[in-house]
């Protein structure tokens, strides 16, 4: 579809796992929930909204959360539980459009340009979306209508929670016009400040700034962030996105030297290899070539060590054996002490492929 005439929802579930919390007990309703393990070394996974009138957000440390809203009622997060509620909804956009793109368990893009139900408009369809995830899951979520990607995600946040914001086509240059720049895609706070320097606060300063200039300051970068200023965004949804890598990882209660890791490594190759097979098992029967092992130290330094075994692992066993066997390529002082510990599977390939080829994929060691 020509990207001038697509019709693109975000669909944002709100405050999905502290929801889900509140749904299923109900002493947790109008209550300030933070879904997060209590501890030193804890991070919030959510937050109700009671809970983030307080200041609490999501990836913030727990313990902060706890300064912030003393009243907070911590709830350990259970994943399955919201895999399971996040399947729910998948199944309610499929009704709609075969164009799916999930982004996490709580939020999708969809392309309604052409839906299977026959509603008159893209609005239509976002309304009955939210009915449906409302009267089916008994929890909101709110929705942005735009005719393309980027919009859309802004949109979807411009009435939370349980709302539903509309940018038409001609409406995209004012839309986009006040806003703060930090709402465009990768401005961070480094990008802000740099952008800052320059006068430029707003979107609608951006759009004013010489484009030639931009492109020379930062590069290509620069010439997105004039198309973003313009509304400009070609990305198309795309459905059944590749898995790039599956990993568990863990922070543990105290920093942990080298050699205590192996019975986390251990538990934790147990987690990534039972998606490992759900996701070779799937409708796409991709594996898995590499190991990936990675660790924070106590002082925040982040480490990945990676192989490809001539033959990949074949069972949770042998993905241990080659993730604790990777530390031995951590070249840091014996009195380096870790704070977390992951183990991951990536370089997917279709088993087809994998099957028919196999002296192709050589050892490769990083």
């Amino acid at each position: 579809m020509p990207p001038s005439l697509r019709k693109i929802v975000h669909v944002d579930m709100d405050a999905f796992y502290a929801s889900v919390e509140q749904r299923d007990d109900p002493r947790l309703r109008g209550k300030p929930v933070v879904v997060a393990w209590k501890g030193a070394r804890s991070v919030v996974c959510a937050a109700s909204y009671e809970a983030r009138k307080c200041g609490v957000r999501s990836a913030m440390p727990a313990l902060r959360a706890e300064r912030l809203c003393p009243q907070a009622i911590f709830v350990p997060p259970d994943f399955t539980r919201y895999k399971a509620v996040s399947r729910q909804v998948r199944a309610i956009f499929a009704r709609h459009t075969d164009l799916v793109e999930p982004l996490s368990l709580d939020e999708a893009y969809l392309d309604v340009t052409v839906t299977k139900t026959g509603l008159p408009s893209a609005t239509a369809t976002a309304e009955a979306i939210r009915a449906a995830i409302r009267e089916e899951t008994h929890l909101t979520a709110s929705a942005g209508v735009a005719p393309n990607k980027f919009i859309a995600k802004i949109a979807s946040d411009f009435r939370k929670p349980d709302g539903l914001f509309v940018v038409k086509p001609g409406d995209v240059l004012a839309f986009l016009a006040p806003l703060p720049v930090e709402r465009l895609p990768g401005v961070g706070k480094v990008m802000q400040r740099r952008l800052a320097e320059l006068a430029i606060a707003t979107i609608a300063d951006l759009r004013a700034f010489d484009a030639g200039e931009l492109e020379r300051r930062f590069g290509r970068y620069g010439k997105r962030l004039h198309e973003l200023s313009l509304g400009i965004d070609e990305r198309p949804v795309t459905p059944d996105r590749p898995t790039l890598q599956i990993s568990s990882e863990d922070t543990f209660e105290r920093d942990l030297a080298l050699d205590e890791l192996a019975p986390h490594i251990e538990r934790l190759a147990g987690k990534t290899w039972a998606a490992h097979r759900r996701e070779a098992e799937g409708p796409h029967g991709r594996i898995a070539r590499s190991v990936v092992l990675k660790l924070k130290t106590a002082d925040f330094r982040i480490l990945t060590r990676s192989v490809t075994p001539a033959e990949r692992p074949s069972s949770a066993r042998e993905l241990c054996e080659i993730a604790c066997a990777l530390r031995a390529r951590v070249n840091l002082p014996p009195r380096t002490r870790y704070r977390l510990v992951g183990v991951g599977l990536a370089g997917f390939v279709e088993r087809d492929s994998f099957d028919a080829q196999p002296g192709l994929f050589q050892r490769r060691v990083r």
